[in-house]
């Protein structure tokens, strides 16, 4: 088996947790850690759907989503946001690796975009009530993710 199929097929005995990127970083334990923290799938889904309830408002971010039915949308963010923090590897099974930044590359994502979607997003983790040092440590990923896939600065 090639390295890079264990490594995002989640064939491998030892989950990884990926950056926003793609990238293995971290030890398993810190992201495993993270996400059972944080209650595990029930929180992820929480947040996913409550920020998808914003976009599906928002006059920004819905034009950016080319489906009639978000429910895909909001199910690859879910299972991507669970695989990054230490859950199942569920995405990248589906979907292979991440690459996040091609995956956006057609969508016009600047200023007025990230910003909305962080508005949303906001809401969205707000919501959830984690504790501090958690919500903080995921807010900083998110924001870290918002400006990472800008693409147009117009």
């Amino acid at each position: 088996m090639r390295a890079s199929s264990r490594r995002w097929g989640g064939s491998s005995t030892t989950p990884r947790r990926l950056r926003h990127d793609g990238v293995v970083v971290s030890s398993e334990t810190e992201a495993q850690n993270f996400f059972e923290a944080v209650g595990g799938e029930p929180t992820f889904r929480a947040i996913v759907a409550r920020f998808y309830q914003e976009v599906a408002t928002d006059e920004v971010l819905r034009p950016l989503y080319p489906e009639d039915d978000l429910g895909p949308a909001e199910e690859r963010l879910r299972l991507f946001l669970m695989q990054y923090w230490g859950g199942p590897h569920t995405y990248s099974e589906q979907r292979g690796h991440p690459r996040l930044r091609m995956r956006h590359a057609p969508f016009s994502i600047g200023p007025i975009e990230r910003d909305a979607w962080l508005r949303a997003m906001r809401v969205a983790v707000d919501e959830a009530g984690l504790p501090e040092p958690l919500r903080q440590q995921l807010w900083n990923y998110l924001e870290m993710a918002a400006h990472s896939l800008m693409n147009s600065w117009a």
